[in-house]
């Protein structure tokens, strides 16, 4: 669809959640007939529905949530997978779907000073994403630019693009489930951080889900920033059809070659936006201006200044984004230092990638592990680790899939299991106490747990605020 006229254009919204309302009510306003369809029933999902609905959208739940008559559009919220029969029955009519991500690159705006839409420098990626989005807005917010994290992080893509006073440019997170339904989606440049296999139930392989990764690269501009370390990365790029002049740009922990961003003597260094780049390079600035300077935060921060060289910031602006910037809670945060022991919260460590980041960070460790797998195996991860650990303390509904590969990988490393059947803090406590038992003066105590965290708490964030909270509690005697 193209030049869409949207006054009485009969739209589906699929899904009421935060971004199908959001969703919802932009299609509203710019007078499409709005349908909101939803699966589920629940009392919360009623109260939503009855917001919309004064409003002048009509919603229907549960058995209703089929394709209406009519429908020319359907705008989908990124949890709905490809399989859905509502996207079956779509195809089958010949609708067209977009995700909210492809809904806001449609509508927007010209800025007065260029007369072009505001560029997107997006980032996607396994893990690592929300960190170097914020990392990169840090960096154009230093540039003086008027700019936002977006996308799946910070502030709603459509509310950015809407935004009454413009932003010069956006900082893009892109989650694989909003890229696959973004098929005009032509950022200014792009990064993808990692490839490693994750929401493969939703993709239905690694193939597929690489792929849709990969559609961040398409029609780039000037950039397209890969990790040197992941050639699954670059060869995304090698797939991607870019505009005539776009460059492959890699990042990496290792002295840089021409073209490239990297580390030399503990600095942060450009050798692809240089003059003669064979010869010369950019100090961008030091390994300690980046927060926590763990290697794998330290490979966020190079492609966050990449992205941010690519739009054509200077160096001192990116030193200056970097020392400004703070991660947000439960990523490799150090809680405290009892009886000479480091204590460090990385419960934004859900799955194995982000898990062997964290725990290629620290040495030797006493490692707090477990919940809900997602289909996951643990063997690369413990073999990959095994020299670092002191001990390990398991927890969770998938602990044993765990302890088997230590068993096999790491058999002199202690292994204790937390009690069965306990949850939240009662829990979480008793686990801190065995951990501060195993662990001696130098070593760290680390919450990557490589698994989800419903079956004993809320989310990743409780989980890791009754980490936090147990610890003090060790330092409060």
């Amino acid at each position: 669809m193209t030049g869409v006229e949207w006054q009485d254009l009969p739209v589906v919204v699929a899904g009421l959640g935060v971004s199908g309302i959001s969703a919802a009510r932009v299609l509203h306003g710019l007078g499409a007939r709005v349908t909101v369809v939803d699966g589920g029933s629940g009392e919360g999902l009623q109260a939503r529905a009855a917001e919309l609905e004064a409003q002048g959208i009509t919603v229907r739940l549960g058995d209703g949530a089929g394709l209406p008559e009519g429908t020319r559009l359907i705008v989908t919220s990124p949890g709905w997978p490809p399989s859905s029969p509502l996207f079956a029955a779509a195809d089958e009519a010949g609708v067209e779907v977009w995700g909210d991500v492809e809904l806001a690159w449609r509508l927007r705006k010209p800025l007065p000073a260029t007369g072009e839409p505001a560029p997107w420098l997006a980032v996607t990626g396994t893990n690592g994403k929300t960190t170097t989005v914020q990392m990169l807005a840090s960096i154009l917010t230093a540039a003086g630019k008027r700019t936002a994290a977006v996308g799946n992080v910070g502030v709603s893509v459509l509310d950015a693009v809407l935004a009454e006073e413009p932003y010069d440019v956006l900082a893009v997170e892109l989650s694989s489930y909003q890229l696959h339904w973004a098929p005009s989606l032509r950022p200014h440049s792009a990064a993808v951080l990692n490839l490693a296999p994750d929401h493969l139930d939703w993709h239905g392989s690694m193939e597929a889900y690489a792929a849709d990764k990969g559609r961040i690269y398409e029609g780039n501009v000037v950039a397209c920033v890969y990790n040197l370390a992941d050639p699954a990365t670059e060869e995304l790029v090698r797939e991607a059809d870019v505009e005539e002049g776009c460059r492959a740009i890699g990042f990496g922990l290792g002295a840089p070659g021409p073209s490239n961003f990297g580390v030399v003597d503990g600095l942060l260094v450009d050798r692809a936006f240089v003059p003669d780049r064979a010869k010369n390079a950019a100090e961008l600035g030091a390994v300690e201006d980046v927060n926590p300077p763990a290697p794998h935060n330290i490979t966020n921060a190079l492609a966050a200044a990449a992205l941010a060289r690519a739009y054509g910031v200077e160096p001192k602006a990116v030193r200056e984004g970097l020392r400004a910037f703070r991660p947000d809670a439960h990523r490799i945060a150090e809680v405290a230092v009892v009886d000479g022991v480091t204590y460090i919260d990385d419960s934004k460590a859900t799955n194995t990638h982000a898990a062997a980041a964290s725990l290629a960070a620290y040495r030797p460790i006493v490692w707090i592990a477990g919940g809900l797998a997602k289909g996951a195996t643990f063997d690369d991860l413990v073999q990959g680790a095994a020299e670092r650990l002191r001990a390990a303390v398991l927890i969770g509904e998938d602990r044993a899939l765990i302890r088997e590969a230590l068993a096999r990988h790491a058999p002199d490393v202690p292994v204790i299991e937390a009690a069965e059947g306990q949850t939240g803090a009662v829990a979480m406590a008793e686990v801190v106490r065995t951990a501060a038992s195993l662990a001696q003066p130098g070593d760290t105590v680390l919450l990557a747990p490589a698994c989800a965290s419903m079956d004993m708490f809320t989310n990743y964030g409780e989980r890791g605020d009754l980490f936090a909270d147990s610890v003090r509690g060790l330092a409060d005697g």
